[in-house]
């Protein structure tokens, strides 16, 4: 037993020496090369002596940043992330000169823009020193973890070691945004996935490198009843455990699967914000699309607003009287509503709060407790930047098609939601079970947010798949060393359907179209297409017709009569609203004849919209397809202008048509069932946000060790069933139960963080999720005014 601590302990001096001689090497490297960094007396010192000083400084900064870095980062936590991702390295130059300050005769001496540079380059050096040393040190790095978790444990008042067996198990649901089922699948196949693959009790025989794509599998899936038991089974391997206990051994390879893969339905709305808010809250009623109009107020609402997720969430807990899925010890990351938790960070539903009472940011410090994560942050977000150019360069030279603009900010976007908000997440989900958190959900944006533009089935999208995976493997491992079991469920809440945008396909923007079907003027460039001449002479025609008068020469160039309000056009994805603001009620069909003779059919006989919705005052909604086709929403079935959109489609639009928001006209882009492709809105060649294809087939990857999502042949369908899925696996974990009426005033108090504790030391490679927070302050939203006809367009579409 002595043996033994002597043994840990020498080894955990060694770590410190060899740590402390590559600083000091380090800081003897930057002195000659940097001009304005100097570690002599003005005379001039012998090698021997500039190597003490040396030394003297890499150990100063070493004690500065171990014993008062972590207290700078808490007394800092209101500062947003990105902010405080800046800030942390004139904080870290700000140590090294007070470092510089303690050497013996005042030796050191730096200008402060060089301490910047001198102690970034230093706190990465030493960081991926003492990582390089723990690499063949399992043991010691399962002892850190089990501290760690003993002191979280202590400080929660769980018992100790000897009464882990008394703990139920908790749940860690974690949202791979974007994710389709059938992604997953090709994925697993090409093993991009290991990780995952895994829990379906296999992986591929081969796994492909960084250079492969899941695009490059064949398609075997079915969209059916059947395809939710389908398991890829390949070649078996150790597994990184899915549901890990604190004793399991993680070397032992199962002999038969420990997940089952789920594919569930959204609803019409196939984005975010309705799916999150459904998960989470258990209602995602009236919220038609990822942004929309409402006539009541006056206002638009787009679900990655801070002011708009607060009202949604709000709307929710109303309408359920239910506080959340998390109200109960639970802990939101990088959602865009907080469940109920009381333990959030980078929730956007509570940035808008400001005061003490908002400390959701505290959930960063895990991250940026240890200066060195900033550092690797910012190589790795540099790193993404400069892919991002090379990729879209290499693209735009192959003359790859569909294509859509990736320049201007839209690399340092990527890189924020590809590492630093990934980052953030995972090492504050790895905090939570350290901490023994009985819920926790998290969204990871990466994969969203590249398979926008590169599309969801592109190398580079399955790149970013690639880096997830590792992120689900190292929050597997880490349950491991947690004060209690994990069970982690896997799910994404849509899909992405590839294809080429609208305005591409067509020459002219769906605003375009409508200013044109309406009479009113659009651009040369959208005029001169076929589309804009034909909605142009379809409005002419129609008003002459309308006005009673014999058609002339001279009427070619007439204006149409002047109207009292233009409509609101809003894109979601390939989902598009419709709405006039002058008309307090939602206006029907007749209505917008009479206003607009020609809108509703060029709208409709257009190749590249599927159907329209509209409510009709003689026979109640109706579906507007293509050759004339009209069907009441009554009779609505999954043929005719909804053929092809798959089960449940009629179903979704009935839903949809009693939102008390649902926009006048609400417009679905077409869909090829053979190729699966839609056409956007909006700038994306992946998109989500209606129905057609992928985008409505998310999946669900939940252990055997919880009871079936949905019976045998049945169909999981809609965010707020799933809601009811996990609150049934909550209880079957053991979660305590309190009477509604105490659920319904915690949900009162969603939005207060009353504390957290995240894992102060793992930060450190763990992974990053919502973009959402960081730009709450400038948000890409904007509301465009052209030419009457009002948009709402986002560079990033729906979440």
């Amino acid at each position: 037993m002595v043996t033994g601590r002597w043994r840990t302990t020498s080894r955990a001096l060694l770590r410190v020496i060899i740590v402390w001689a590559v600083s000091t090497v380090t800081m003897l490297a930057l002195a000659g090369i940097l001009p304005d960094f100097q570690l002599q007396s003005d005379d001039g010192d012998s090698p021997t002596r500039i190597a003490v000083t040396a030394a003297w400084g890499a150990g100063a900064f070493g004690l500065l940043g171990a014993l008062v870095w972590p207290v700078l980062v808490r007394a800092l936590l209101l500062v947003p992330a990105l902010v405080l991702g800046l800030l942390v390295f004139f904080l870290n130059g700000s140590l090294l000169l007070i470092a510089l300050r303690l050497i013996p005769d005042g030796r050191g001496a730096a200008d402060p823009r060089t301490a910047v540079v001198v102690a970034a380059v230093m706190s990465a050096v030493a960081s991926a020193t003492s990582t390089a040393l723990a690499v063949g040190d399992d043991e010691a790095y399962r002892r850190r973890l089990s501290r760690l978790a003993d002191r979280r444990r202590r400080r929660r008042g769980r018992p100790g070691d000897d009464g882990r067996a008394d703990e139920q198990p908790g749940t860690v649901f974690l949202q791979l945004d974007g994710v389709g089922h059938q992604v997953l699948l090709d994925a697993v196949a090409a093993g991009v996935v290991p990780h995952i693959a895994s829990w379906l009790g296999s992986v591929p025989s081969s796994p492909v490198g960084e250079g492969a794509g899941s695009g490059a599998c064949d398609r075997k899936a079915e969209e059916g009843g059947d395809a939710e038991r389908r398991r890829v089974t390949t070649t078996p391997r150790a597994r990184v455990p899915g549901h890990a206990t604190p004793r399991e051994n993680s070397e032992q390879t199962p002999e038969r699967p420990t997940h089952r893969l789920t594919p569930w339905r959204t609803d019409w709305s196939s984005q975010t914000g309705a799916s999150q808010l459904g998960i989470l809250h258990g209602s995602n009623h009236d919220v038609p699309a990822f942004r929309w109009y409402e006539k009541d107020s006056g206002r638009i609402m787009v679900s990655n607003r801070p002011a708009s997720a607060a009202e949604l969430q709000r709307r929710a807990i109303a309408r359920t009287g239910d506080g959340g899925l998390l109200t109960l010890d639970g802990a939101s990351r990088g959602n865009l509503f907080s469940g109920g938790a009381d333990q959030l960070a980078l929730v956007l539903s509570i940035a808008a709060r400001r005061g003490r009472a908002n400390r959701s940011r505290a959930g960063y410090f895990a991250y940026f407790s240890d200066p060195a994560n900033a550092v690797r942050t910012v190589v790795s977000f540099v790193a993404d930047v400069c892919r991002e150019i090379g990729q879209s360069t290499r693209a735009r030279l192959r003359g790859d098609r569909p294509r859509v603009g990736r320049g201007g900010l839209y690399p340092f976007i990527r890189a924020f939601a590809t590492v630093v908000e990934r980052d953030v997440v995972v090492a504050a989900v790895l905090g939570d079970m350290l901490a023994g958190r009985t819920a926790v959900y998290a969204d990871l944006v990466a994969y969203d947010e590249v398979a926008h533009h590169s599309g969801p089935h592109s190398r580079d999208a399955a790149r970013v798949l690639a880096q997830l995976d590792r992120s689900v493997g190292m929050i597997a491992r880490i349950a491991e060393h947690a004060p209690r079991t994990y069970r982690i469920v896997l799910l994404s809440d849509h899909g992405q359907s590839p294809g080429e945008t609208f305005e591409g396909a067509y020459g002219l923007t769906l605003k375009d179209l409508v200013r044109a079907g309406c009479g009113l003027p659009v651009s040369r460039r959208a005029g001169r297409t076929r589309s804009g001449a034909e909605a142009r002479d379809a409005a002419r025609h129609a008003v002459l017709g309308a006005l009673h008068r014999p058609e002339r020469a001279e009427d070619d160039a007439a204006e149409p009569p002047a109207r009292s309000s233009e409509p609101v056009v809003l894109a979601s994805g390939n989902l598009a609203l419709i709405s006039f603001p002058d008309v307090p009620e939602r206006m029907s069909r007749e209505a917008i004849d009479r206003r607009h003779p020609a809108l509703l059919r060029t709208l409709a006989s257009h190749p590249g919209i599927g159907f329209l919705l509209v409510r009709s005052e003689e026979h109640g909604s109706v579906v507007l397809g293509r050759d004339g086709a009209e069907v009441p929403v009554g009779a609505l079935a999954d043929d005719g202008p909804l053929a092809g959109l798959g089960p449940g489609a009629a179903d979704a639009v009935r839903r949809t048509d009693g939102f008390p928001h649902v926009a006048d006209i609400m417009v679905n882009s077409m869909y090829d069932p053979e190729t699966g492709r839609v056409h956007a809105f909006e700038e994306q060649i992946g998109s989500h946000g209606g129905l057609g294809g992928e985008q409505a087939r998310p999946f669900l990857l939940s252990p055997l060790a919880f009871s079936a999502p949905v019976p045998d042949h049945a169909e999981l369908v809609g965010a707020e069933q799933v809601h009811a899925v996990f609150r049934r696996w909550l209880r079957e974990g053991g979660g305590p139960q309190v009477p509604l009426a105490a659920v319904t005033a915690a949900g009162a108090e969603a939005g207060v963080d009353r504390g957290v504790d995240v894992g102060t030391d793992i930060g450190a490679g763990a992974g990053a999720g919502t973009a959402a927070e960081a730009g709450a302050d400038a948000d890409t939203g904007a509301n465009t005014f052209s030419g009457g006809v009002r948009t709402v367009e986002n560079e990033r579409g729906p979440a």
